[in-house]
């Protein structure tokens, strides 16, 4: 039994990819999300939903040939994935929402996140006839994945995980030249995490490369993406995370590219959903 109704399946076995579009009135332009369905599932209550920023990787990643795998060898349980196209205004929409960085990037990231929960997952529920999924988790990469990070840690009533693909943690309020510049003070998802209130429900999933970047701002011998994701690590225990409530992931020859997170991915869905079998 197929409790999706009617679409189009592609020559898969376990999944039936759809792509859908609408207009977002909080974004004022169309979206396009790329759905990833599971076949032959008869209780929508065993099936969660995955959120991904920057669907317009997902055929570089393979996506689909990733979850076929996984799914051929029973290794996840059911998960429908909705892949969110960015726009050219991605700079703007992604970030953290209320906290533009010190070049004014991000100052849409409100109006995303209000698509995610007010437009989006409603849409969603309804266009698939799914009242309630088992939970609902957001993943990204770079400036999507603090995008999907921050919108998961304040709504905590709605997500469950958080994936963060060589997350862009180094979102600051200062420049990094500036003199006044500090970690501790001007990096802003760890001051955002740091104020926040702990949900122990939540669980967050992180990846690094050691060729992310060449950058080493205070010249201690570990690259900032990988320093700036062990200190949002370090904040997340701080804040009451126990070492299980947290993954994560350093590829020693990985870099800033979809072809490393796709490499990834797999891990992702197995430490996510994993079948236990």
């Amino acid at each position: 039994m197929l409790i999706f109704g009617r679409m189009d399946a592609l020559a898969s076995t376990f999944i039936l990819q759809e792509p859908i579009q609408f207009v977002s009135k909080h974004l004022r332009r169309k979206v396009h999300v790329e759905m990833f369905l599971p076949k032959d599932v008869d209780n929508p209550a065993e099936m969660s939903l995955l959120l991904i920023n920057d669907g317009q990787d997902m055929p570089v990643m393979r996506f689909s040939e990733i979850l076929e795998s996984l799914y051929s060898q029973q290794a996840i349980t059911p998960v429908c994935c909705a892949a969110i196209s960015c726009s050219n205004d991605r700079m703007m929409e992604y970030g953290i929402a209320g906290k533009k960085d010190y070049l004014g990037r991000g100052a849409k990231a409100g109006r995303y996140s209000k698509f995610i929960l007010k437009e989006l997952l409603p849409f969603i529920h309804k266009k698939y006839l799914v009242s309630k999924f088992k939970e609902i988790s957001f993943a990204g990469f770079s400036l999507g994945g603090l995008s999907a990070l921050d919108i998961v840690w304040k709504n905590p009533d709605v997500f469950t995980k958080a994936g963060v693909f060589s997350g862009s943690l180094w979102w600051r309020s200062v420049d990094q030249d500036n003199p006044k510049y500090e970690d501790d003070k001007h990096r802003i998802m760890q001051q955002v995490i740091r104020k926040g209130k702990f949900a122990p429900e939540l669980k967050f999933f992180f990846q690094t490369g050691m060729l992310d970047e060449t950058a080493d701002r205070n010249n201690n011998g570990v690259i900032d993406a990988i320093e700036d994701t062990l200190d949002t690590i370090h904040e997340l225990m701080n804040k009451g995370y126990a070492p299980h409530d947290i993954a994560y992931l350093e590829l020693k020859d990985g870099r800033h590219d979809v072809p490393t997170w796709g490499r990834a991915m797999p891990v992702f869905l197995k430490w996510g959903w994993g079948n236990g079998m």
